[in-house]
């Protein structure tokens, strides 16, 4: 991967692609996991953490992960598409949007890939925007769909 400089904004968006590049090692989302995220947010949903009910009563035939438990587990998930240098920092400037389409069950594993969408511009720096694809392994459909904006300063 050639770098690219982080206030060569016409490089970055000649690099931007429609393909993702490559999967991130998988990582197991146990039920323990689950439990302790709902813990951490106060998020006790029956439909993450009560094991008999969603075997009784969920249309996913036990528990699943939070969709934000899935989201912050991004930064092991996904590596940055290009090789980005020059910046002094690296700021996270929120998202432009993030789309929860498949569930994850409780003790699948979860991998992700990227690609770059492109950048602009944005005062003394330039707003990179990345999409970050994670999926159930071995299923077609992400469970996740999140676009990240990540600013880089000199």
């Amino acid at each position: 991967m050639e770098p690219i400089r982080f206030d060569d904004v016409d490089a970055i968006n000649a690099a931007a692609s429609e393909e993702f590049g490559d999967w991130s090692a998988p990582i197991r989302v146990t039920q323990q996991m689950i439990n302790e995220f709902a813990d951490l947010t106060g998020d006790h949903q029956w439909i993450h953490v009560d094991i008999e009910r969603c075997r009784r009563e969920s249309p996913f035939g036990g528990p699943i992960a939070h969709g934000f438990l899935t989201m912050s587990l991004l930064p092991r998930l996904m590596t940055f598409p290009v090789a980005i240098t020059g910046h002094a920092n690296i700021v996270n400037y929120g998202c432009d949007g993030a789309r929860f389409l498949s569930p994850v069950p409780a003790d699948s594993e979860i991998h992700g890939r990227s690609r770059l969408v492109g950048a602009e511009a944005k005062g003394s720096g330039t707003l990179v925007k990345v999409q970050a694809a994670v999926h159930v392994v071995g299923n077609e459909r992400p469970s996740l769909l999140y676009t990240s904006l990540s600013l880089f300063q000199g």
